[in-house]
């Protein structure tokens, strides 16, 4: 075995030791607000429940390791003591992945990733309206566990309503976990699906995806393509151009034949298929011809 003193290891490396091996994590979809109004999304994974009576979620926006900098999560939290923590299945877990990217302070990360925007009962910020469950709280209290990157911020939040999706409730009124098919973090680029084990999912693009609100109406708009197949599209930072897009059908053209005249539908049932592959360029090529 190898033992280390974690005073002796980079914050980085100890960082990427504590995720892997405290894994899977469950994923805190946290909706929050600015004191001017902007909404905000970003996932947690350091995230659990600690209360029943008073109803107690705890997440924490870690500072940044790389340079000690803040998320816009924590900024809001601070200043308007509000949240919307929404959980994350797998239908929605590549357009949650995209929101994480690091947009600038007012980018509604909500039109990013693709999602719809649904009003509280008792707090300021949106819920997720595709999370199957959703908790509005007050925020008790905030506590910071440092001042260096890669500490912590204990947000201690107060259930004050929650919104659970019929969909996911059995016969008694209780959530079946199969149903509710949640998804979870683990370290570098891997997650955990409850009922299926573990997966990958590339991080966002630090050069910034452009976005489901970037994609062109035909694919945004899509009876064939879903949540976690807009939000792998969203996640490039260009489109393909043309010169590309016809080197490609023609490469392609002898597998399927007429492809360049098919329909949106057949298209985008292939394109769906490369996607199912990881090969988020060839489903574009596609998508644009």
């Amino acid at each position: 075995m190898t033992s280390f003193d974690p005073k002796e290891l980079s914050t980085a490396k100890l960082h990427g030791y504590l995720l892997s091996a405290v894994a899977p994590r469950p994923i805190a979809f946290a909706s929050t607000m600015d004191k001017d109004g902007n909404p905000n999304l970003s996932p947690f994974s350091f995230f659990n429940v600690f209360s029943a009576n008073p109803p107690i979620l705890i997440f924490s926006p870690a500072r940044r390791v790389r340079d000690n900098t803040t998320k816009h999560s924590l900024e809001n939290v601070l200043e308007t003591k509000e949240v919307v923590i929404n959980v994350v299945n797998y239908d929605m877990v590549h357009q949650m992945s995209l929101s994480s990217t690091e947009y600038a302070k007012g980018i509604n990360e909500f039109e990013k990733a693709g999602f719809s925007m649904l009003e509280s009962d008792k707090v300021n910020p949106f819920r997720v309206a595709e999370s199957p469950v959703q908790f509005e709280c007050k925020v008790n209290e905030v506590v910071a566990l440092g001042s260096e990157g890669g500490a912590g911020n204990l947000v201690i939040c107060e259930v004050v309503k929650l919104h659970i999706a019929n969909e996911v409730l059995d016969e008694d009124g209780k959530i079946n976990q199969e149903k509710l098919d949640l998804v979870a973090r683990a370290g570098g680029s891997y997650y955990n699906r409850a009922k299926k084990g573990f997966f990958e999912i590339p991080k966002p693009l630090s050069t910034l995806g452009i976005g489901v609100d970037a994609l062109p109406d035909t694919v945004r708009n899509s009876m064939i393509l879903t949540g976690n197949n807009l939000g792998m599209l969203a996640n490039v930072e260009s489109l393909p151009n043309q010169d590309e897009i016809d080197a490609f059908i023609a490469d392609v053209s002898s597998r399927y034949p007429g492809i360049k005249d098919a329909s949106h539908r057949d298209k985008h049932k292939l394109a769906q298929n490369y996607l199912s592959y990881g090969d988020v360029s060839s489903a574009w090529k596609l998508l644009l011809s």
